[in-house]
């Protein structure tokens, strides 16, 4: 009998990313993104083996581009293999601490989660509505990027703010990315072939959204991003941590709303602020590759940020064996890789020299030594955030077995 298959969501506000997975393939059947959804310009692109696909979906919604998507699975006979539907969820507050199979009682609990996530849940919720919709008979999951880092111990979640606004508001930290660092650190383990149960790893997970952990043990003990994603280091538009003191000045003297703060944090600042060009990290190198003073000033932030958040978390370690880069920066933009190790010597992280080639390891993962020496390996893991959903999905619902009954555990939607 042929597989069940699991269909992957990642709504965004105006977006919808996909894939589809067999339970026992990492490698996607499909990949899909429908982008600029609710205006002229909305299409809808997929790829697979046969070939890529694209719609224009002129001002089309969530439900719609999902449509889209059915009946061109439907044309490859793959929607009658669906056997269940994997959901990212950005924030589940302190009420998850895993993946869940989706009940009523499930999705009030991350609507109750939307304060702490404005920009985020509520575009995922409106991806698990249209799914339920269009797949009333599947079992659908939440996975949650905040889960993975509820074993943070108080000393590294509580702000030393009044504590009744953590007790009436959750005004702690939650981390972010966590599907990311859960999967890199399991590579990084088998890879390196290190102890599951005594190692420590620093990940840090670079893109247009960025952040760094520190993991003891497969835990996730401390981490960079807040209650919200905007704090730690520098992101493509997000400023990471600054002084709040500074944001009541220019509040004070700009006339700004909280609104307006938040623009200014989120959509206006970090690499994209700083070189006053773009806040994608191949413009801001190239133009600095030219000479652009701000663009070099940019990068320069970017990498003593980086650089003195991994330093803070090795101190969350009993013991540091690998420094592992991950993300579009993290596995592609060499410079900078080699411009924060070069900085980090003092916890005996060695930079690659020139003339060393790259180990990459011999098993298809993608996985690259990029330095080894008496101290902590420095190494390229791409994530996979996509296959550990899969995954997620597949345990909980039984699609990796079909001959098991989904736990009851699961039914009942036990966070």
């Amino acid at each position: 009998m042929r597989s069940r298959l699991i269909l992957v969501i990642n709504c965004g506000s105006s977006s919808l990313k996909c894939a589809l997975y067999a339970a026992d393939n990492p490698e996607p059947l499909l990949r899909g993104l429908a982008e600029c959804l609710g205006r002229p310009e909305a299409t809808l692109r997929l790829t697979t083996d046969q070939g890529r696909y694209e719609v224009a979906m002129p001002d089309a919604t969530h439900g719609i581009a999902l449509d889209h998507l059915l009946t061109h699975l439907d044309r490859l006979g793959l929607r009658d293999r669906i056997g269940a539907v994997g959901h990212r969820v950005v924030h589940g507050g302190e009420r998850f601490t895993g993946s869940v199979v989706l009940t009523p009682a499930v999705l009030a609990d991350i609507e109750a989660c939307v304060p702490l996530a404005p920009l985020h849940n509520p575009a995922n919720l409106t991806g698990i509505r249209c799914a339920r919709t269009a797949l009333p008979a599947l079992p659908q999951v939440a996975v949650f990027d905040t889960a993975f880092h509820q074993t943070l111990p108080p000393a590294a979640y509580l702000y030393a703010l009044p504590r009744e606004l953590y007790r009436a508001l959750g005004v702690r930290r939650y981390g972010f990315h966590g599907t990311s660092h859960r999967y890199v650190a399991g590579e990084a383990v088998r890879v390196l072939g290190l102890d599951p149960d005594d190692h420590g790893l620093i990940i840090a997970h670079l893109g247009n959204g960025a952040s760094a952990a520190a993991i003891r043990n497969g835990r996730s003990v401390d981490t960079s991003m807040g209650m919200t994603p905007l704090e730690g280091l520098v992101m493509g538009t997000r400023a990471g941590d600054v002084d709040v003191g500074a944001l009541a000045h220019v509040a004070r003297r700009r006339g700004y709303t909280v609104d307006d703060l938040e623009r200014l944090l989120n959509e206006q600042s970090g690499l994209l602020g700083l070189s006053g060009l773009s806040g994608d990290c191949r413009d801001v190198q190239a133009a600095a590759a030219e000479g652009h003073q701000g663009a070099i000033e940019a990068l320069e932030v970017f990498v003593h940020r980086l650089a003195r958040y991994i330093g803070a978390l090795a101190t969350s370690l009993d013991r540091l064996d690998a420094l592992v880069f991950t993300g579009g920066i993290g596995e592609n933009a060499h410079t900078l890789r080699t411009a924060v190790l070069d900085r980090l010597a003092l916890l005996g992280v060695r930079s690659p020299d020139p003339e060393d080639a790259v180990r990459a390891a011999n098993d298809g993962s993608g996985a690259r030594i990029l330095s080894r020496g008496a101290g902590p390996v420095a190494m390229v893991i791409p994530t996979n955030e996509e296959w550990m959903i899969a995954r997620d999905t597949a345990a909980l619902t039984g699609v990796d077995d079909p001959a098991r009954d989904v736990p009851a555990s699961a039914k009942r939607g036990a966070a």
